[in-house]
């Protein structure tokens, strides 16, 4: 093999990801970081995240029929986030394949979980571009199966763990607690905290017999809001 735009590396990478491209100029691009040439794979990649984004909603939407849309959000962002997108490049052997700048290569561009994930979404978009639409959802939904079919049943969690993954998967700010007052002695204490998420303008109050207890009904309110306002 001599390296990653060899025949023979390409072909290797191809029965990996399950997809054989027409043109393989497009996955030569999709594995060439902006480190190493300005022709490289990020317009590829904000292709590439619609269609694993898409991709994902479906098979979720299909697969959980009861979910509200705050449930299939959560479920979601487990999926898209960059880091469960560098599991299946690891999967790939895929740091062996990119395509980087000295610069990259030398302070571990190769296992770095960010330029991975961006590289699997880039490879999506490539898959589109080479073929349709529906062979490229084929091929993307193969990456998650397993993945989809092993998601438990519940995913709830407390409300603001919901919140922030609410938050994440629309690429927003996390929310912002702040204790606005305890009344009580100090064995019966009562908090008072507001939460404030963008982009909503007004805080959500939230009241508790801890700080705890009362940033988890601020969160509440706030999701409250957001999913169903």
């Amino acid at each position: 093999m001599t390296g990653p735009r060899s025949h023979l590396s390409l072909s290797i990478l191809q029965q990996r990801i399950g997809y054989s491209f027409k043109n393989t100029d497009l996955l030569r691009q999709a594995l060439t970081h902006r480190s190493a040439a300005k022709s490289n794979n990020e317009r590829l990649e904000f292709i590439g995240d619609s269609v694993v984004n898409h991709v994902v909603a479906v098979a979720l939407f299909n697969q959980f029929p009861d979910a509200s849309e705050g449930e299939l959000s959560r479920r979601r962002t487990q999926y898209v986030r960059g880091s469960f997108l560098a599991q299946i490049a690891a999967s790939w052997s895929l740091g062996e394949h990119l395509i980087l700048g000295a610069g990259e290569r030398k302070s571990g561009g190769r296992q770095r979980e960010s330029i991975l994930g961006d590289t699997v979404e880039a490879i999506a978009g490539a898959i589109l571009i080479d073929s349709d639409l529906r062979a490229a959802r084929d091929v993307v939904f193969a990456w998650f199966e397993k993945a989809l079919e092993a998601a438990p049943a519940e995913t709830d969690g407390d409300p603001k763990t919901r919140l922030q993954e609410w938050l994440q998967g629309r690429g927003l700010p996390l929310p912002v607690y702040t204790l606005r007052g305890t009344e009580g002695p100090d064995h019966d204490q009562h908090f008072l905290v507001e939460c404030d998420i963008q982009p909503v303008d007004a805080p959500f109050i939230g009241e508790g017999k801890s700080r705890r207890e009362a940033e988890q009904a601020a969160a509440d309110a706030a999701l409250e809001n957001v999913l169903n306002g």
